[in-house]
């Protein structure tokens, strides 16, 4: 049975739906007295204006002094870290010239361990060259023998002990030049600090100067604000003064007729004098009324047959489809029975084929010989 409630139309519903929130707009903006009749606060826009640009000035002038101090702290940085990188390439070349001089090969104390001469020292050198027990064909006096070696020794402890005079006057001028470094990095570090200490109080002045330059702004801004609203009020106080004068003086509170109408069209009145309608106007608009009821009736009684007429239209339609109905049901009772008939002919029928071939066609039971021709090959 089909069913005659239908749902509304969606597109309508929406459309429908959009002129409710079109008229409430349109009420909410005429109704609305505040953005009718004094509309935008301009001045408080232009303040606000005002005041941004402000902020934003003094935004811009507090990064160029960061920045400012951002550069000096970065060339100081720059200047530490290249005397630093100095510092470290003297200790390495003195370090370096202390070993070329100070720490040579010959000069260890184990170095006659593993001389490579020591087998030809071990042989006695001659005391001089005037020795009576050798001759020259003795082979024992040979070229590059030391036969001074006291005088030598003597002359190296002497040069050995210039060398460690030189050292100690080394070491404690390179102690002198740390010390004078240390106090250059202290006079560096103080000059930095109170370099830091002025621009943190030239900052903190800036900013107390900034902070009476604004309230200055805003002691003005807000006595032009108060004498603008005393201007205002009192503009407001002399035309609601007017006002009232042209009330009483004027014909909007009079009874005459003839003030409420136009001189040249009598039919048409004045809205804001007009006082009401006459007697005469009053009848004619009942006789109006009365034959727009009597219009109203004569037309719902046509909708009332016209609905009635849809309503017997509609239940033979509904009869209709009810016998349709029960048509379709019987002839699905009648398929499904069939339907049925059919199913078991053909189960009764696979159930013959399985039991023909279970019984007469495999009866054989493979064996394992016959699984093994299988898979006998790569291919």
């Amino acid at each position: 049975m089909f069913s005659l409630n239908m749902p509304p139309d969606p597109k309508e519903m929406a459309a429908i739906e959009a002129r409710r929130n079109r008229e409430k707009e349109r009420q909410r903006r005429v109704f609305d007295v505040r953005t009718r009749v004094i509309g935008v606060d301009v001045g408080a826009l232009n303040s606000q204006v005002e005041e941004r640009k402000l902020q934003e000035a003094t935004e811009r002038s507090k990064e160029e002094a960061y920045g400012i101090t951002y550069v000096q702290h970065d060339l100081v940085a720059q200047m530490l870290e290249k005397e630093e990188a100095e510092r470290t390439r003297r200790l390495a070349r003195k370090v370096q010239d202390y070993r070329e001089q100070n720490q040579q090969l010959k000069n260890r104390r184990d170095f006659d361990l593993w001389d490579p001469n020591q087998l030809w020292k071990g042989f006695p050198s001659l005391c001089s060259n005037n020795d009576p027990y050798s001759d020259p064909a003795s082979m024992q006096s040979s070229s590059g023998e030391d036969l001074d070696k006291a005088t030598c020794l003597r002359v190296q402890q002497e040069q050995f002990r210039y060398s460690l005079e030189k050292q100690i006057q080394e070491r404690q001028q390179a102690r002198m030049d740390e010390v004078c470094i240390d106090d250059l990095h202290d006079k560096l570090r103080l000059a930095m600090e109170t370099r830091a200490a002025q621009l943190a109080k030239l900052e903190e002045s800036c900013r107390i100067s900034m902070r009476c330059a604004m309230a200055n702004a805003n002691r003005a801004q807000a006595a032009e604000v108060a004498e603008r609203r005393r201007h205002e009020h009192r503009r407001e106080q002399e035309a609601n003064f007017k006002e009232i004068q042209n009330q009483i003086k004027s014909d909007l509170l009079s009874e005459k007729p003839q003030a409420t109408q136009y001189s040249g069209v009598p039919y048409q009145v004045l809205p804001h004098s007009w006082k009401g309608m006459t007697a005469e106007q009053r009848a004619v608009i009942k006789k109006a009324q009365e034959a727009q009821r009597r219009e109203k009736e004569v037309q719902r009684q046509a909708e009332r047959a016209r609905d009635a007429e849809w309503e017997n239209q509609a239940q033979c339609l509904a009869q209709a489809a009810m016998e349709l109905e029960e048509q379709e049901r019987e002839l699905c009772a009648e398929f499904r029975r069939g339907l049925g008939s059919f199913n078991q002919q053909l189960a009764s029928e696979q159930r013959a084929r399985h039991n023909y071939l279970n019984s007469v066609i495999y009866t054989n039971q493979p064996t394992a010989q016959y699984y093994l021709q299988f898979n006998t090959s790569s291919r």
